[in-house]
Formats: structure tokens, sequence, C-alpha cells
């Protein structure tokens, strides 16, 4: 006998530590999500009123399809394994996602093109990070990471020093140097104080306000005042570190990447440094 297994935001709310821990909210951040979800979705689709309230072609409610779009980010399972859990066949859940992802990047706050506030951009903190994907089938040696040892996508990740996620850079090929996607990325202003690692040799000579390790030189140890130096910059720089365990918390962040285009990989990561954020506490929905 076949089991169907339903998932629905009317059940799981009243179970905040499994709502949680399957969608990474709690469920009053999600009501308040929700609440600037409903009017984006009901504006995208004035001309059909019954769409995400029962209708033929989304069939669930629009709380629901937010709800297994972030379970989605979260566990990152597959889209049939998500229809079983709604009751939808997978090419319907691949549609609802079509349209819930453009509606969470225009809610999300973390934008390419967005200016850094000033406080925010007096000190900043920045990383690369890497996530496996599949190997492709074209251009493999541009996706290969000699770091990684396998082909992945690389992101920049900036954040103040307190852990606000303020930029999320374009999504690149993994063989692509971190310094090399930071000179695409946009401009840190000139009296911003930047904290890198040593992926990030030659951005002195760029940008003056940046805080570089030594690198150990041949032949001979660091000194005592530069190991210290290198021990204090790791102890500021391990704020980004944090965030991005954060931010992988969203096993699609994560995992393998199985889907398919670079854009949809990019746009994820901004409505996940957004969901982040929320949860930490640094902006509001």
């Amino acid at each position: 006998m076949v089991i169907f297994m339903a998932v629905s935001y009317k059940v799981m709310q009243e179970k905040p530590t499994i709502f949680f821990r399957i969608s990474g909210m709690t469920v009053d951040m999600f009501a308040d999500l929700l609440k600037r979800f409903i009017p984006l979705w009901k504006k995208a689709h004035k001309k059909k009123p019954s769409i995400g309230h029962g209708g033929r072609h989304y069939k669930l409610l629009a709380e629901d399809m937010l709800l297994m779009q972030l379970i989605y980010y979260r566990c990152y399972i597959t889209q049939e394994f998500l229809g079983h859990l709604f009751g939808l066949d997978d090419s319907r859940v691949c549609r609802i996602f079509k349209k819930t992802t453009a509606i969470l990047s225009k809610i999300s706050d973390i934008k390419p093109t967005k200016k850094i506030p000033k406080k925010e951009a007096e000190s900043l903190i920045i990383d690369a990070t890497e996530q496996p994907t599949n190997r492709p089938q074209k251009n493999q040696a541009e996706y290969y990471s000699g770091k990684k040892k396998r082909h992945t996508l690389k992101t920049e990740i900036r954040t103040t020093l307190e852990g606000k996620i303020v930029a999320v850079s374009k999504t690149v090929p993994g063989a692509q140097h971190d310094f090399a996607l930071h000179k695409e990325t946009k401009e840190i202003s000139k009296g911003t104080r930047v904290f890198v690692d040593s992926g990030y040799q030659g951005m002195q000579h760029i940008h003056r306000a940046t805080e570089l390790p030594y690198k150990k030189p041949k032949n001979r140890e660091l000194k005592e005042d530069e190991k210290e130096y290198n021990t204090a910059l790791s102890r500021i720089r391990v704020k980004v570190e944090h965030i991005i365990g954060d931010i992988k918390t969203f096993r699609i962040t994560r995992d393998t990447y199985r889907n398919r285009t670079i854009p949809f990989h990019n746009k994820v990561m901004n409505i996940v440094a957004y969901l982040v954020n929320v949860k930490n506490g640094f902006c509001k929905i």
C-alpha cells in the first residue's frame, strides 16, 4: 500500500522546531516573509485570481508554495520528492519555482547594483566560497578548481565586521582566481578598510586600505610580529567564515549543484544571503 505524505504550512506551523529545521526560518519569520510574498504574487497574477488559491495551474496556496521553495533551499531534495510531499508532479513544481524565485529575488535587498551605505562600507570582510557542481559537458577546464580538486562554482561574499552580508558577486566557474573574480565585482570605495585572505594577493596594489596576511618567505620563517598580525587578522576574518557557514546550512548552496544554469545559482545565493541576514537580525522582512 502506498502511503501519501502531505506537507502544508497549516500543519507545519504547529511544529516550530521541525518547521525551522526543514525551512531554515522560524514560524514568525516565515509569516513576515509571507506578508511581503502574497501581494507580489497577486500582482504578478492579477489576471489569474484563482492561481495560488486552488487554481488548476498551481494547486497550492501561496503559503504552501513559499514553504515548498524554502524546503528546497534548505534540504535540496529532488523536485520529484518535493512533488510527492506536496501532492504535485515535478513539472508543476518546476513551474512554481520559476515564479517564486522571481518574487523572492524582488524581496531580497542584496543586489549587485545596490549601493552600500557609508557606515557599513567603512570596513568589509571579503572571501570567496566554492560549491561542487556536476562535471559540465563543455569547457570542463573552466570549472575545475585546483584548490578543491573538482568542478565547482565560485561566489564572492562581502560582510561587515558585525557579520551582515552586504554584497554577493555573480557566480563564476571555479577555476577563476579569487582576486580575478573580485576585480569583476562592484568596486569598493577608496576609504573602505578591507580584510582578505591570501587568495587576494595583489589587491593591496589597487586598494591601499587592504589588510592581507603575511606570506611565508622562501627559506625563512615569519617574524614574531608578522605571526601576531596574521593571528589578529584571522580573528577578524573568522566572522565571514561563520557567515558562509550560515549560508551553507541551506544545502542548495553546499551540496553538489544539480541545476543547469549559473544565473539561477546566482539568484539563489542572493536570496539565501538575504534569509541569513534576516535570521541573524540584520534586516527586517
